[in-house]
């Protein structure tokens, strides 16, 4: 039997929880393929995953990774769209899997990887980007010459809403530390609010969403920004409908899902120069447990990924 190493958790805890170890390599099903990972993303809901804020003890033990950057290995036997060597990217439907030199998905799960990247970039852009493009496309109706406020927009979701709200003509605004404002004009911002001199409700007005990924007192005094009419969407729990309707606006919480077809389009928007990924820091697979630690406690720009493997055709 063929195995493969793969980081998994047997227990919740820190990062001294994750193990990398021998597992016997998974088989495709008949509509599934195998990818042979080259770069896995490392996530915020990975850690908390390995926390147990995310998973349940009956879903232990568990490969972490919610998503990779890889060739396709070998194809079940229904599948007609995708062949040996082919170059692919994906977010996981289980939000697990990922930190694994092989791993298998449903041939309508993955997408074909951007040419313009490597894939250890390409690694970096799945969850992340699907986030941001469900939250200010999908749910948020973002149309061009729209104003957009986002919050804390350095960080791996954020930096990708930038580009794509600036990709479909939106103006930007970002609340953000003063050290990064120069990373965020550059992905598209028009103007950096420095949350921690100033209060972004004193420095914007009448934008039409809100973009929110952080919650709390910053969520409570993002509703006296928004125009009437206009829309307030997260990632952290549903916003209150109460209060949404005393401001006249609309409200929706949200959990990103896995779509290849809009990842197929996110990967045209990065051929064509108008999304990059922002890589800040990578590690080997089997220093997955360095990997979370800085995720979790340092300041995150961009994204951090682990290098798989080497790529070969």
């Amino acid at each position: 039997m063929q195995t493969m190493k793969a980081v998994r958790i047997h227990s919740f805890g820190g990062p001294d929880v994750l193990k990398f170890e021998d597992l016997p390599c998974p088989e495709p099903k008949q509509d599934e393929v195998l990818v042979r990972v080259v770069a896995a993303s490392v996530n915020p809901i990975d850690y908390k995953i390995r926390l147990g804020q995310r998973a349940k003890q009956d879903e232990l033990p568990l490969t972490m990774g919610c998503d990779i950057s890889g060739r396709v290995a070998r194809c079940g036997t229904r599948v007609r769209d995708w062949k040996e060597g082919d170059a692919v990217f994906a977010m996981l439907a289980r939000r697990s899997g990922g930190y694994a030199e092989y791993v298998t998905l449903k041939a309508s799960e993955i997408a074909r990887k951007p040419r313009s990247l490597d894939h250890e970039h390409a690694a970096a852009v799945p969850l992340a980007a699907i986030t941001a493009w469900q939250g200010l496309v999908d749910y948020g109706a973002l149309k061009r010459g729209q104003r957009v406020l986002i919050h804390g927009a350095a960080g791996g979701v954020r930096h990708f809403a930038v580009q794509i709200a600036k990709s479909i003509g939106a103006e930007v605004i970002v609340t953000g530390a003063s050290a990064d404002a120069g990373f965020l004009h550059a992905m598209g911002a028009s103007q950096v609010i420095d949350y921690q001199t100033k209060h972004f409700e004193h420095e914007v007005h009448d934008v039409d969403l809100v973009f929110d990924l952080i919650g709390g007192e910053t969520r409570e005094r993002s509703w006296a920004v928004i125009k009437r009419g206009g829309t307030l969407v997260s990632t952290v729990g549903q916003p209150s409908k109460e209060t949404a309707r005393a401001h006249g606006v609309r409200a929706v919480g949200y959990v990103s899902h896995p779509n290849a077809i809009e990842l197929a389009d996110i990967a045209q928007l990065i051929d064509n120069g108008r999304i990059k990924p922002f890589v800040q820091s990578s590690y080997p697979l089997n220093e997955a447990a360095k990997a979370q630690d800085h995720l979790e406690h340092d300041h995150a720009r961009g994204k951090t990924v682990l290098k798989v493997a080497n790529d070969s055709a």
